[in-house]
């Protein structure tokens, strides 16, 4: 028995799991989410919030500002849904970093390295904002939903990326690395064997309180209803959780499905994303028949470029609003600064969305399944998501063929 609970301790708690895998569990939670809430799983939406907020404190009247007015300030973090959510990413990631001794502070290892934290943050939470979602709502939560401004943003998403890659190529951004002799003599790195253990219960101490707060919530909010959103907070307090947990033992960073494939031929990542999002397609059809409805958003110049913004950003930044997260537990200085940008990227689309012409902002809403039909709807969907998947498998190849030719 003991050897079976350490033997779960391992492979669930300590070590990590494989990127793809994780993915398709993502993909299957998100879609409990969205018959939960009615909604993707998102939250740059309520980083705006947030960046709303803060920005209160210092007087800015936000009502002034279409985009906040349309974000909905009302209640703070701790009193809705989706700050619990994002609450409960952070902690759920803290935790498992905990859990697997992989907390530890770390500064940047250079200042372009910060210079790209600050940019690349500031580009992402613009772009996932002009776009009104990001990686999670636009597109990994988002293809599935059969809203087709979905797919606009998950391809000028990936030019942006296919574009950071080869800008991050440039010699100014590449990594500086000095070899050093090391001696013979000396103690040598010593390790601490109890660290591990202190971490641990670190972490546990943390789940035990959140638990603790999640009674708490239960007690007094009222039962789940659709009806009343204030019915929601304890429901996103685990699913945050659950989020924070699995992308942190996943490793999961959008940023890698298309950055890794296009650096490296590695598609392990893509192919995740790609076979959770066919299952959560299926998922949302079902609900979809039976009464549930999803976000539709124009096709639009706005899209495009905010997608393009944010694709660009989160590689030049190393990392998404999950891979930030996740890192930023970790204790990962980089990945804080990246975060901390992201707000401020987001304060700056909504301060300046007033000034952008309403032509870029229009265009037509078109959802497959109304627009085309039910059955049409999903195979126009499920032949965008395999046509995907084929294009992946073909890039790897040609990838790898390309590589063999120039050793050879």
């Amino acid at each position: 028995m003991l050897s079976l609970l350490k033997q779960f301790k391992q492979k669930y708690l300590l070590y990590f799991w494989d990127t793809s895998k994780a993915m398709i569990a993502l993909a299957i939670i998100a879609s409990i989410y969205f018959g939960f809430f009615g909604t993707g799983w998102q939250v740059t939406g309520e980083m705006t919030r947030w960046g709303g907020e803060f920005l209160e404190l210092f007087g800015l009247d936000t009502s002034k500002y279409s985009y906040y007015n349309m974000t909905n300030l009302s209640g703070n973090p701790l009193t809705r849904y989706e700050g619990l959510v994002l609450i409960g990413m952070f902690l759920g990631a803290l935790i498992a970093a905990l859990w697997a001794n992989k907390v530890k502070f770390r500064l940047p290892a250079s200042k372009i390295r910060i210079a790209q934290a600050i940019i690349g943050g500031l580009l992402s939470g613009f772009g996932a904002r002009l776009a009104f979602g990001c990686n999670l709502l636009d597109f990994f939560t988002g293809l599935p939903y059969f809203s087709l401004h979905t797919w606009e943003f998950a391809i000028f998403m990936v030019l942006g990326i296919f574009a950071a890659t080869k800008v991050g190529k440039l010699k100014i951004f590449m990594p500086k690395t000095t070899l050093e002799k090391c001696g013979v003599s000396g103690k040598g790195i010593v390790h601490d064997k109890s660290r591990a253990n202190r971490h641990f219960k670190y972490g546990l101490a943390i789940l035990i309180l959140t638990l603790i707060w999640l009674v708490y919530l239960f007690a007094t909010t009222e039962p789940f209803t659709l009806k009343v959103k204030s019915s929601f907070l304890p429901l996103g307090l685990i699913f945050g959780l659950i989020f924070g947990f699995v992308i942190s033992r996943g490793q999961v960073c959008f940023t890698s499905c298309f950055r890794d494939l296009f650096l490296f031929g590695r598609d392990n990542a893509a192919k995740g994303a790609y076979y959770g999002m066919i299952i959560a397609t299926f998922i949302i059809f079902i609900l979809m028949l039976n009464g549930y409805t999803a976000f539709v958003r124009s096709l639009s110049i706005a899209v495009a470029l905010g997608a393009f913004l944010f694709g660009f950003g989160i590689v030049f930044a190393g990392g998404c609003e999950c891979g930030w997260t996740y890192r930023a537990a970790e204790g990962q200085v980089h990945f804080m600064i990246v975060g901390v940008a992201n707000f401020a990227g987001t304060a700056i689309l909504a301060l300046s969305y007033d000034r952008i012409p309403d032509w870029i902002k229009s265009g037509p809403k078109i959802q497959l399944l109304n627009d085309f039909g039910a059955l049409p709807g999903l195979a126009l969907n499920v032949g965008f998501l395999l046509l995907s998947l084929a294009l992946i498998f073909a890039y790897k190849k040609q990838f790898f063929a390309k590589k063999e030719g120039l050793n050879g």
